[in-house]
């Protein structure tokens, strides 16, 4: 209520009066006028009661012009400061439960959510189907569909897929998918929208980041391993002041150097280097506090109790730490060292091209040298990292107003400390990134990562987070939905699960409450329209990387391959031709590196694939916990005529046409009817219904009779590739119906 009603004037930006509503501490401080605002057990002589009953204009709060406090408020203030003004701690700052308290024959995910159905007389869905269960569980941990081969594997039946699946099978589908290398690529990708990773620098320039890859590929493999969290912290957090680090350690390091980098002329170069510091602290405060802090660089958290040197504090773990390189096998070269080994080489390269010269005599030195400077980025060791500082050490100071150019000397130096969310902690004047990385998985000193990480991967199983502000945890982020679950998972988590990703994916999608199915019940829509309290699981569209994946696996042209350099798939001419600094131009990759998936494609800060921003993927120039979710004509005119799905859906006909070759003894309809049920089993993970079919027939036959009369445009529609022994008509309208298959609503919705 103080939040709402009185922090906009009272809060940490603004104190008018000089009384401020964000801790009991300051509210029972003198404001200036001398007086006390609030007086506990005694209401009628608070100044606060005084003024929010006043009918004086002039005294009147809140003043005109704001929204008045209604009777009942007013009376739960007035009731409150009777009772003594206590101040409840908040809910994500308080200590986590203790594992033995969790102790129940009941699922613990279907304990607190049925608790919650049975006191709000509701009750859950019934089961999804197995089909359905299966084509989520392998969405949500893979990124991909099942294949008919993996269903054989599992021994997954038509029969049982029609049913729901029991708990055994369950568990053994998790641990086939947890085990799959594919796991690491589709919770890579959740990470690196955090970690905001992309392939260039950003700004004028955007130059690619040559070496950006290597930390893709360390976060693949990291999650493939099961690292547990805290160590998954560590080594991003201060891997390369880990005792006896490691190569791994100090490519973990690189989740910092996901920053912008601005390599255009005339630039200040402290300028921005501290812009990176910045973004770094905000980063890690979204990410593992679950909090936004990058408005304290300037001032004071305007809700919570957050103070501009809380910020600073935490800048000064990262003032001191440079980007090094290294070919990992030599010692490290600094940034500075870089720049001029590499500037030197330029500038030779750039005087031979200046000249004109005779091709014969010259263009196998220039090729040389361009080759060199080339191979000096894209060694297979070549890689940047983060390195802490040993001498000429800078000092940190608060910026006023957040400027750089003014730090307060006067004041005193801000030494490495943490934010006063959960305590206060002392530490040693040298403290470091891993003294942070330690804090940030202390449960007990700070309670709220857990929480933050926990409810993140609730999000991702289930489309909405329990906490539906995933980096919000503060006093205007929302209390989560089931806030004694998120505290049980939280300490599940940590003691029971030993800070294992997979693990808590697979007590989540083991539940009852996972598996439920998603229709929606009207009785239920009037009553809990959001579905906040779980009486049925989400639909929702499945994310850009994800939706083109699945369509390459559809239309068998996906290249499943894992790891390695980013790729370039087609792009639009007009964004193709736009290079990189001068230096670089667009290449649309050939072979299967043309298919590889989504999590792969070079992205180039200042110009998305548009294939990926039309489907709401971030521009990574911030942390993204959550993407936007829309629903836009453009993206069905994507999937519609996109040179990407368009190729998927003439090689899906192909498939199909392969896959139930003609047959003489088989009748056209029959044979018809295989191929478009083997269609539905491969793009939707289930059989088709006659009733379903109907209508793919009238297509297919309609379509036959238009290409068979316009065999220009069959030949355009199927493309460059004619099966042998297939009609330009058949084949066309093949592709007709296939591109239907792909562009149906269940084809991309995760159900």
């Amino acid at each position: 209520l103080l939040t709402e009603h009185c922090a906009s004037c009272h809060g940490g930006v603004k104190k008018n009066g000089g009384f401020s509503v964000l801790s009991r501490e300051l509210m029972l401080s003198p404001a200036n006028s001398g007086v006390e605002a609030l007086q506990p057990g005694n209401a009628a002589q608070s100044e606060l009661i005084r003024r929010i009953t006043s009918t004086d204009s002039a005294e009147q709060m809140p003043p005109e012009g704001q929204d008045p406090l209604t009777s009942r408020e007013k009376q739960l203030l007035h009731d409150w400061i009777q009772q003594g003004a206590t101040w409840p701690s908040h809910w994500a700052y308080a200590a986590l439960p203790d594992s033995g308290d969790l102790d129940s024959d009941r699922h613990l995910v279907d304990r607190f959510v049925r608790d919650q159905l049975d006191n709000l007389g509701l009750t859950p869905s019934p089961p999804a189907s197995g089909a359905m269960l299966v084509r989520r569980m392998f969405l949500d941990l893979t990124g991909l569909l099942p294949e008919p081969a993996e269903l054989q594997q599992l021994n997954l039946s038509d029969e049982m897929l029609q049913q729901p699946l029991t708990t055994q099978d369950v568990e053994r589908l998790a641990d086939y998918l947890l085990a799959s290398p594919h796991f690491g690529e589709r919770w890579a990708r959740h990470w690196l929208d955090e970690a905001r990773y992309a392939d260039s620098e950003g700004y004028e320039k955007d130059s690619p980041k040559e070496d950006a890859w290597r930390f893709r590929d360390w976060v693949i493999q990291a999650i493939n391993d099961d690292l547990p969290f805290s160590e998954f912290t560590r080594r991003q957090i201060a891997g390369d002041l880990l005792p006896n680090h490691t190569a791994a350690d100090l490519i973990a390091t690189k989740f910092h150097l996901q920053t912008q980098f601005n390599l255009e002329g005339g630039v200040d170069s402290e300028e921005d280097r501290t812009k990176r510091v910045i973004d770094r602290v905000g980063t890690v405060g979204s990410v593992w506090l679950g909090t936004s802090i990058g408005c304290c660089q300037c001032h004071d958290h305007p809700y919570d109790s957050l103070r501009q040197q809380d910020f600073y504090r935490l800048y000064a773990f990262f003032n001191n730490a440079d980007f090094a390189a290294d070919f990992l096998d030599g010692e490290p070269k600094n940034a500075d060292a870089l720049r001029q080994e590499r500037a030197a080489k330029w500038a030779k390269i750039e005087a031979l091209l200046a000249k004109q010269v005779d091709d014969k005599d010259y263009s196998d030195d220039t090729q040389r040298e361009l080759s060199s400077l080339r191979g000096y980025d894209n060694s297979k060791q070549f890689t940047r990292f983060l390195q802490e500082r040993t001498k000429d050490r800078r000092h940190t100071y608060v910026f006023a107003r957040g400027d750089f150019l003014q730090p307060q000397v006067d004041d005193g130096e801000i030494l490495p400390g943490f934010p006063n969310l959960a305590g206060v902690i002392d530490l040693p004047p040298n403290a470091n990134r891993l003294d942070l990385a330690n804090w940030l998985i202390d449960p007990v000193a700070n309670p709220l990562p857990p929480r933050v990480v926990v409810n993140k991967v609730w999000m991702h199983l289930f489309g909405q987070a329990l906490a539906d502000q995933p980096q919000e945890f503060g006093s205007r982020g929302s209390v989560p939905s089931h806030p004694e679950l998120l505290d049980a998972l939280a300490s599940w988590f940590v003691h029971d699960g030993g800070w294992s990703r997979k693990q808590l994916i697979r007590l989540i999608v083991t539940s009852e409450t996972y598996r439920q199915s998603s229709v929606q019940r009207p009785e239920i829509q009037s009553v809990d329209p959001g579905n906040r309290v779980l009486t049925r699981q989400n639909r929702f569209r499945v994310e850009a990387e994800i939706l083109r994946d699945i369509t390459l696996q559809t239309a068998g042209l996906l290249n499943r391959s894992v790891g390695g350099t980013s790729v370039f798939p087609p792009l639009p001419e007009i964004i193709a031709q736009q290079t990189y600094a001068g230096s670089f131009k667009y290449k649309a990759s050939e072979g299967p590196n043309r298919y590889r998936r989504g999590l792969y494609t070079f992205f180039r800060r200042t110009a998305i694939d548009p294939n990926l921003s039309t489907f709401d993927c971030p521009d990574s120039s911030l942390t993204r916990a959550q993407r936007d979710r829309s629903n836009t004509p453009l993206q069905a005119l994507a999937t519609l005529h996109n040179e990407v799905f368009h190729e998927a859906a003439q090689a899906f006909a192909r498939r199909l046409l392969t896959d139930c070759p003609d047959q003489p003894e088989v009748e056209q309809s029959q044979l018809d009817d295989q191929r478009l049920r083997t269609a539905f089993q491969l793009a939707l993970s289930r059989t088709a219904s006659d009733e379903e079919l109907q209508p793919l027939r009238s297509l297919l036959e309609t379509s036959r009779g238009y290409y068979r009369e316009h065999a220009s445009e069959a030949s355009q529609l199927h493309g460059p590739i004619l099966l042998e022994g297939v009609d330009a008509a058949e084949q066309a309208a093949w592709t007709t119906v296939a591109r239907v298959v792909l562009n149906l609503d269940e084809f991309l919705t995760r159900p």
